[in-house]
Formats: C-alpha cells, structure tokens, sequence
C-alpha cells in the first residue's frame, strides 16, 4: 500500500480543522446581527423625513394601548402573559435570520419588553398577510413540539401552559379590557436557528424554544413584510437566556443605535456575549431592579435633569418604583420608539413638570409656539428659528450613574422643504411608566449585562460600528 506523505496528512488535516472551525453546528462564544429599521421597510420611494414620521406616528398606537398587567387568565384557561403595553405593530427594528431544516428566513421585530420569539406558522387559524412565506413546521425535521412535562409548561414559573395535551401560550399586546387588542397563540415548539457569526460564516443552533403563532387576531404589519417577535427581556424563553444557559454566550447583549438620519448609510448591529466591543472611556451602569414576575429591565430612576435644572424629585422616596397595580417603574426598552414619563407619579406629576421646564426655556428664548395637534401627536412644538442650535438637554439620574441625553437626540425634526415652515417637538410622550426609548438612545452604547453588570452606557459614534 502506498504511504501518504507527512505534508499530505498536514495539509488534509489543516483543511479538516478549518471546516470544522466553521461548520454550521460549531458553537461561538459571540454573535452579531444586523438591526433593520422598521421605517426602511415602507414601500413606496419615501424621503428620510417621510420614514422617520411614519415610524413616529407607528409609535403613538402603542400609547392607544397603555396597559401594565403581568399575568391573567383567558376565558379558555389558557395563559396569557401580557408584555409592555405596545402594540407590537410600533416596534422600532427587524432582524433576520433563518431556522428549520430548511433554513426558513424570518424577520422578527425585536423586542427588549418581552421573552417569547415567535414566528407564525402554517397551517393557519388566523394569520395576518405576510408577503415572504409563512413558516410551515410540517416542512421541517428538525422541528419539534414542547412536551407538557417541559419546566416551562409546568410548575409555578411556567412561561406555557398544558392544553389538550400540547405545551401553547396566549399572549395578549395592550390592555385586557380591549377585545381588540392585538393577540398571538400558538404550540411552543423546539426549531433549529441559524444565526450569522460574522460576514462569512453562520451558526446552527438546535432546539430553540420558541412560539409556533398559528392565530394572530389583529395584529396588522402593514407591509408584511414582518413574520413575528423576537423576544429579548430577561424570561427564560428569551433569545439571550436561552444561548447563557446552554453555554454558548455570556448573559449580556448590546447595541449601539445609528441615528435615525443616517441609517442608510451604516446598520445597527445588535451584538451578544463576546461581539461586544470593549468601550472605550467611562462606562456607567445602574443595577437592574428584578421585580416578582416582571422580566422587563426595570432601573432606579432617582431625578431628571433639564438642562442645568434638576427637578428634585429624588426628594419624593420611591416616586418612579413600580407601584402596586402595576403601573409606574423605569425601564430600558427598544421597542418603545420614543420615550415616556409617568404622569402618575406619587406626590408630584413628573411628566408635568419636565415638559413644563422644557416650554420655559423655548418661551424664554421667543420661540413661536406651534398651536394645534401636530401628526406625530407631540404635546410641545415650536416653529424654527434660523441657525438655532442651542436645543435644551435632558439627564435621567439612575442610581449610580447619569444619562445625558443630547439636545437634538431630545427632539423631533420637521422638514421645512416637506412641511413649508420647519418646526421642532420635545420629543417626549406621557405614559403610566417612565420608559427610556430608542430616539434617545441614539449614539449611545448600550449593554444589558446579565452577569451582574446591569444597565451600561457610553456615548458612541455608532456609525463606526461594523459587522463583524
């Protein structure tokens, strides 16, 4: 028999290596996206203003539906478990990837207020247009049902419930009172993942649990171009709960969101486990508060700052805590496109009282006042003055650390060649919780550590971040 020579072997063994290295089952310690803006998926040829305002005004349906409950019965005692009060239709950025045997693209609005990654699945009850095809588990082999016995269908920290002997959930968006409020049902079902790793190469992830949504009353993406949720708050059937337990990533994720203007020209990328970059300067965290049965990433919110003006609410112990009913409370949200501030806060209206510091400053600098509702449903508006720069600053002071917000990442923007007499708004909505959104995370990096780092920030260009 004739020998192989050394150098042969070597190199047969160098090539075997490397394709294991990059194989589709080979587990990372890191994972990088592409974060799609909702408004880039309009159709139609529409100017950067133009998306930018629908996406807004997407956002203002998701205050129609301002409910906090966690948990309740359906009448046909299935669970629901009932996220941050949105509809899931203002959601602010898509992700994609693609999961089955088959490798099934779906895109996914993320969300940071919730755990479930749903999908909808053939064959349908209820399902809203889709134009890419709906995922059909029947097509797959690698797809399978979560068992009744499964820790997640059972016990008192159950995410599902047993119903007719299959693991389904019942999730209601917005509040219970409303029989038109946005609904997903389905199975709970393990699926295979694939996840890209960098430009090159991708990662399958096997048995995923994740909702199989077969009936989806009123939920409407109106360009259909949107096939679930994908869930990213601290429950156990979250994307990032599920990767830490396994192993595969750290506890933690991270973005840092390209400003609104400039999306076209670079992506966000939502990073995991050991994709985060290292921050460079001085990064500042707050500890995460972990209520019973809440999964959202609620903080301390101590004051709030306007300008140079701090409105002493840190005097008021507890003003901005979760209350009883389960209304109040500070958290970190994405998928809320705009912020909030409680109006219901103990003692002192907070709300209120910011939006009365930030009308004080334009007043005094002899701004005209826009009367009247403008589309986006802002509550204080101004007409522009002509190389006006000097837009007022707003700081949330958490417990251990200061987050400034920039003065033109605190309003909206108005085009004058699309509206005739440009005009600004303090870019703030009234709410029953006080909610940092996505237009005031802009530029900043952000990191949700799971590991016992809590909520972390830095200002960053975020244009500079690439995918990997």
């Amino acid at each position: 028999m004739a020998r192989i020579p050394v150098f042969t072997i070597a190199i047969l063994l160098f090539f075997i290596a490397s394709f294991q290295g990059s194989s589709a089952t080979s587990k990372p310690t890191g994972l990088s996206m592409k974060l799609i803006r909702r408004d880039l998926l309009f159709p139609g040829n529409l100017t950067t203003f133009q998306r930018i305002r629908r996406l807004v005004q997407l956002s203002v349906r998701a205050h129609n539906f301002d409910s906090f409950p966690s948990l309740n019965q359906s009448e046909d005692n299935v669970l629901v478990r009932l996220p941050i009060g949105r509809v899931p239709e203002s959601y602010a950025y898509v992700v994609e990837f693609k999961i089955g045997s088959q490798f099934h693209p779906v895109k996914l609005l993320m969300d940071t207020g919730s755990s479930l990654i749903w999908t909808q699945c053939e064959p349908c009850i209820q399902c809203y247009p889709q134009k890419v095809p709906i995922y059909d588990s029947r097509t797959s082999t690698s797809y399978s049902k979560l068992p009744c016995t499964h820790e997640l269908c059972q016990g008192e920290n159950n995410r599902f419930r047993c119903y007719n002997n299959e693991c389904v959930y019942n999730i209601q968006y917005g509040a219970t009172s409303r029989r038109n409020s946005p609904r997903t049902k389905g199975v709970a079902s393990f699926e295979a993942f694939q996840f890209p790793v960098d430009t090159v190469h991708t990662t399958v992830i096997n048995d995923m649990i994740f909702g199989c949504s077969n009936d989806n009353p009123n939920i409407d993406f109106a360009n259909g171009q949107i096939s679930g949720i994908l869930g990213l708050s601290r429950g156990p059937d979250g994307l990032v709960s599920q990767l830490a337990k396994r192993g595969i990533i750290e506890n933690r994720f991270s973005y840092c969101l390209v400003p609104f203007h400039d999306v076209l020209r670079q992506p966000t990328i939502l990073r995991f486990g050991d994709h985060i970059p290292l921050p460079v300067g001085n990064l500042q965290y707050t500890d995460f508060i972990l209520y019973p049965g809440r999964n959202h990433y609620y903080v301390e919110l101590l004051d709030i700052s306007v300008g140079f003006q701090k409105k002493g609410f840190e005097s008021i112990p507890g003003m901005f805590e979760l209350r009883q009913d389960g209304l109040g409370g500070s958290l970190i949200d994405s998928g809320t496109v705009v912020s909030t501030i409680d109006e219901n806060t103990i003692g002192r209206n907070a709300y209120k009282e910011v939006m009365a510091e930030f009308q004080a400053y334009y007043d005094k600098k002899n701004f005209r006042r826009k009367v009247g509702q403008v589309e986006e449903k802002f509550e204080l508006c101004y007409y522009n003055k002509a190389g006006f720069r000097d837009f007022v600053t707003m700081t949330l002071h958490f417990e251990g650390g200061d987050y400034f917000i920039d003065g033109k990442y605190m309003h909206y923007f108005a085009d004058e060649e699309e509206e005739g007499e440009g005009y600004f708004c303090v870019a703030l909505f009234k709410s029953s919780k006080t909610i940092l959104g996505a237009w005031q995370q802009q530029n900043m990096r952000i990191i949700y550590d799971m590991n016992g780092g809590g909520f972390q920030w830095i200002t960053e260009t975020c244009a500079n971040d690439h995918f990997p």
